[in-house]
This record gives structure tokens, sequence and C-alpha cells, in this order.
């Protein structure tokens, strides 16, 4: 069998952060939820069984949980910030498409979520 294509994704993570324009944004905070999906070659990691052949995605989570603790302006900010230090801590993953989203963004607006997606390769 060969594997043309795979990857590791931690789907609806949620997180409690105090990102926003608005001042009271910085000071409530909100819920916001994380979709991400990384391009990585497990290839060896189906055969071993072997959690060191492949990227350990509590590993993942712990960097988008750290990131997602420091304060922004702006999603696309902390996005890049994700991303970047995914792609220094695991240099096998190829390419990062990363969600995230403000439930109930404080606009005026009867909304679940607002927010942005950056796809994101090295």
């Amino acid at each position: 069998m060969r594997i043309n294509s795979s990857y590791i994704f931690l789907e609806n993570i949620r997180c409690y952060a105090y990102h926003g324009v608005a001042p009271q944004e910085n000071l409530i905070g909100n819920e916001y939820i994380i979709n991400i999906k990384l391009k990585v070659d497990i290839s060896l990691a189906t055969a071993t069984d072997e959690v060191m052949d492949t990227v350990n995605y509590a590993e993942i989570h712990e960097v988008i949980k750290n990131e997602m603790s420091i304060p922004a302006k702006l999603l696309e900010h902390v996005c890049k910030r994700i991303v970047s230090k995914l792609f220094i801590a695991f240099p096998p993953v190829e390419e990062i498409e990363i969600s995230l989203s403000k439930r109930n963004p404080p606009m005026g607006a009867d909304i679940d979520t607002a927010g942005i997606t950056l796809h994101c390769s090295r």
C-alpha cells in the first residue's frame, strides 16, 4: 500500500482567552474554537506503531494552548504565531491549515462564531 498524503488534525479545541480590539474583550475574555490540520508523512508510524515516528498531537495542543494564553488584538496574529511555533517545533510538518473562531463576538449580531482560516506551507 502507498500512502499518497496524510494529515494529523485536532478539531474543536476550546480555549478561554483574552483576544480582541475592544478593551472589554481583553478584560472579560471569550471562548475560542480552534481547528487545525497538519500535513505530515505518517507512513513510518503506520508501520512501526511508535509515536516517535509521527507528530504527537498532544504536543501540538500544548503549543496551541500556550499561544492562545498570550493576548492579542487580532485572530490573524494569533494564528500566525501558532503556525510559526508549530513549523519550528515540528520539522516534518509540511503544511498547516488552522481556523480560529471567537464565540458570540461582541458586534451586535446574532452569530455563533466569527473567525479566520489560514493555510500555510513551508
